[in-house]
């Protein structure tokens, strides 16, 4: 299967190509390296989206680039998706896909936690998107919101998931 879009990789420098909607949403998740380590394999393994309460398939237990995987939302809304690139880094790991015929939407999503000069760990959520299926187009401004909140929510699960580790 083709991706359902031409920039694909796109959210690696953060480029939001023409007809696009952009969406952008950064979330403190906590502090030090074992939180960064904690929030890394969290999101690398499928932990944060299943987490959630998303249904995940995916050909293999880890994001890499190539890697498909269905999201199933609401146990009803089924959207493939292809892994177009993954980061192991020492203060950023990661990954973005792009979306499949079939899904709802197209574009690309990035997941993206990074640890700061100053320790602190963030979880950013960036993407570029239109809709592709009908019922995303009437969805409107509120399927824009619902995204929005999926970003938000996303952020929140990692914290929490994250707590464990945080320094007391």
């Amino acid at each position: 299967m083709s991706f359902t879009y031409e920039d694909v990789g796109a959210t690696r420098d953060g480029h939001c190509p023409e007809g696009f909607r952009p969406l952008h949403v950064r979330t403190r998740i906590g502090e030090g390296e074992k939180v960064f380590h904690r929030a890394s394999e969290a999101l690398l393994t499928w932990e944060v989206h299943r987490a959630l309460g998303v249904g995940v398939q995916a050909t293999a237990d880890r994001a890499a680039p190539g890697v498909d995987v269905t999201l199933t939302l609401a146990g009803m809304i089924k959207a493939p998706c292809r892994v177009v690139w993954a980061a192991e880094e020492h203060r950023r790991a990661g990954w973005a896909y792009g979306t499949l015929p079939g899904h709802p939407e197209c574009g690309e999503e990035a997941f993206v936690v990074d640890r700061t000069g100053d320790g602190t760990v963030w979880l950013t959520v960036t993407a570029f998107s239109r809709p592709a299926k009908w019922y995303a187009k009437a969805g409107g401004p509120a399927a824009r919101g619902l995204q929005q909140a999926y970003a938000r929510r996303c952020g929140t699960v990692l914290r929490k998931l994250c707590a464990p580790h945080s320094p007391d």
